[in-house]
This record gives C-alpha cells, structure tokens and sequence, in this order.
C-alpha cells in the first residue's frame, strides 16, 4: 500500500474514532429515563416554592418587582464569560426540561455565513455539515447566493434528518453591493467572493459573526473559535490567521505590491468579526487624512489599489488593516490550516502541538489528487452517513461498530506511522 493510501485510510479511521468519543460522552451524560415532559405544559405548570425568574439582559430580576429594586442578584459577569451550558443553566426555568437547543435564546447562537457562486453548492454543504456535526450551541447559518441557486440549498438543508436540523435555522441571500459597481465586485477574484467585504452593512442585526469560504472544513466545535471573541481587547474587531508562518515562503512578502498586514499578511478564508465594532469604527486609510467608516471605506481603497491587487477581497483586507493593526486579533495557523502549511515542509507548529482545527482546502485540493490528506477528510465528511443512523435499532449502540476501528487505527499508527519533530519525515 502506498503511503499516500495508507494516511487516508488513517484520517478516515480518525475520523470514525472521533465520532465514537463524541457519541460515547453524549451517552454518557444522560440521566436515568423520566417519565416524559412536554416543555408546554412545564411553562404552564405553576410554582409555588419559588418566583419565576426572568432573564434580561444576562440578568435576573424578579417578576412583578418594580423597575427602581431591580437589581442583578450576582456581578454582572464580563461579556462573554459563560460558556454554553452556564448559559443554558441561567435560561432555564425551574422545573423545565434539559434542551440547550430549546432554551437558549437566538441572542446566543452561533452565527456562521458564507458566500457560494457557480459549482459551490456540494462543497458548502459539506462545510455547514461539518460544522452541525461537532458543535453543541445552536446556530443560525447566513448563505449568500447567486439566484439560482436558493432553492437547492434550501431543499438539501430541509432534507437533513432531524439530529441535524434541530441545530441550526438557516437564512438565504441574495448578493448584494451596497456601494460601487456591482459588476466590478462580482469579478473581483472569484464570482461573489468579495460579497463578504459587506456583511457588517447587510447583517444590521448581528452582532458577531464567523465568516469561512466554502472550502473549509471544521474538525472541532466551531464553539471553540467563537471563544476568540473574548479574548478580544478593546480596540479589536476581527480575527484572522497569517497567510503564511515563514516569510521567506510567503506571498505577499515576495510579491505584493500593495501595502498588508504584518510580515506575511493574513487569510480571509476564516474570518471572526465583531459587526457592530466595525460598524461604529473610524478606520484609518490612505484615501484622505480623516477616518472613515466601514462602508465609506471599501469602494475608494479598491480604486486606489485595483491595478496591484491579485487576491481580490483578501486584498483590501490586508491593506485594511495594514493601517489599522490595533483593529485584528490574529489566531494560530491551526485554525486555517491550509496546504501552504505542509506543501512547503510542516510550518505550523500549533497544528503540530495540537491538531487541525479547522481545515481549509483552498487551490481546489478537495477534488483532485495533489494533496489526498485533504480530499480523504473532505470525502470522509461528504459521505458521512453514521449519524444518519441513530433512529435505528442497530444505530443505537454505535461502540459496536467503531469499536475495534479504533484499536485498529491505533495500531496502524503505532506500527507504521513514527513522526520525527523538526526532519518533517514520516516511515
């Protein structure tokens, strides 16, 4: 067996060994059968021992209390300190059933867009699968489309089986340009790419947001990169990965002939952003002395820069921030992790320490044979149909199944795959 086969195989057994750990701690957790409940007739249902709670604003206050004695019972908690389940905690009423994805109201949820145009329709549904398939808070997913497309991802999202859809709500747009030539923005790189300059002037009532190409892959809970929004400081209002680690390899330190980021610039196929900070931000520039806001912003730098950028939106990002450094959280290399990270030699030590978070198969590598490690992972998520099976009889006991997978993949790679840090040689 060639050792390209044999590290699919592997992914593919990692994968299933991955799932095995997911669905065995989610049986874990649960409690002995009650008799059943319908969420209905617990909110009806009164409760003498103790007043209902209201949360409001990440507080509560007593029902009935007047306005001028409310007051929170604790410190009002730093934004974004809680995670998931303190916050379903602190939702639910006393008295009402267990259901994260029940309870937690949308102001919690997950926001997720992205922006597919031609042939993107399989692989963006690979992505948003990908993303149901690890992550535990629910999330409202934001598809920016061309026209023709609306009505299959609308049908093909309908059609997932309920373990799925129970995760998420989904809204469809169309691509729209605020500002400019429409035709300009459609062309600029690839069809509707820079659709995702816009979003802080579209989506008026979101407050933060993941944007990711549709060629990106989440190998964790995407709750995990939505906890870099708290590590933000005062004046930061998105996050990125670098474009490259070493510059000497890097694009835009070799080629570039617009100002960017850093000394590798940045990647906009995974980007975090704080909307309403940009949206309230002046940002500095070098169309004119003064600031300018998000909007006012985007048209006159594309003019300035149109006949020295090769990336397109990416671009105008990079040139974005060049001037207002103190405005990006810059991420780790695994959570864009892209083949410039291992083509070249492995040169993203987090990936190495830590593992792939999030996966991006840019240069089209999900669909033909120059780098199989990505095609292997995005074949085994497009094909995925264990979860699929739960409702079944045999699909309640899955440990039968991956079981023996996962001492086989373990000793596979303990006989065949012996890592050397710093050779970047595998026997």
């Amino acid at each position: 067996m060639k050792l390209r086969s044999k590290t699919a195989v592997l992914l593919l057994l990692a994968l299933s060994a991955l799932l095995l750990v997911l669905l065995t701690l989610r049986t874990s957790r649960r409690k002995p059968p009650a008799p059943p409940v319908h969420l209905a007739s617990a909110l009806q249902r009164p409760q003498p021992q103790a007043p209902a709670f209201i949360l409001s604003e990440g507080t509560f206050t007593l029902e009935g209390q007047s306005a001028q004695r409310r007051r929170p019972l604790h410190p009002r908690p730093r934004a974004g300190s809680r995670d998931a389940a303190s916050l379903e905690k602190l939702a639910r009423r006393p008295g009402e059933p267990r259901s994260s994805h029940a309870v937690l109201p949308p102001k919690l949820w997950i926001h997720l867009a992205v922006v597919a145009c031609g042939s993107r329709l399989e692989e963006t549904l690979v992505m948003l699968k990908s993303a149901v398939l690890f992550s535990h808070r629910k999330m409202q997913f934001h598809i920016f489309t061309e026209e023709s497309l609306k009505s299959e991802f609308d049908k093909q999202l309908r059609q997932w089986p309920d373990s799925y859809t129970k995760k998420f709500e989904h809204r469809i747009y169309p691509i729209t340009f605020s500002v400019g030539n429409s035709q300009e923005w459609m062309k600029l790189f690839k069809p509707c790419a820079a659709q995702r300059l816009f979003l802080p002037v579209i989506l008026k009532d979101v407050d933060s947001l993941l944007y990711v190409d549709t060629d990106v892959l989440f190998l964790r809970p995407v709750d995990d990169i939505w906890k870099f929004l708290r590590q933000f400081n005062s004046t930061q209002l998105a996050a990125m990965a670098p474009e490259h680690e070493i510059p000497k390899i890097g694009w835009y330190s070799r080629f570039a002939q617009h100002p960017f980021y850093g000394s590798t610039g940045i990647n906009s196929g995974v980007m975090l952003m704080n909307l309403t900070r940009i949206r309230t931000a002046q940002f500095k520039n070098s169309v004119i002395p003064t600031g300018l806001a998000w909007e006012d912003m985007l048209y006159p730098l594309y003019q300035k820069y149109k006949n020295v950028i090769t990336w397109g939106d990416q671009d105008l990002l990079n040139i974005i921030f060049y001037f207002n450094p103190e405005c990006l959280y810059v991420f780790p290399c695994q959570w864009n992790y892209r083949p410039d990270h291992c083509m070249y030699g492995s040169n993203c030590k987090g990936a190495e320490l830590e593992g792939v978070s999030v996966l991006h198969g840019n240069r089209g590598v999900y669909h033909d044979d120059k780098q199989p490690t990505f095609k292997a992972l995005y074949e085994a998520i497009r094909d995925l149909k264990f979860l699929e099976t739960v409702h079944t009889l045999c699909g309640r006991i899955p440990q039968v199944f991956l079981k023996q997978i996962e001492k086989t993949m373990k000793r596979a790679y303990e006989k065949h795959v012996i890592i050397h840090i710093g050779s970047n040689q595998m026997y």
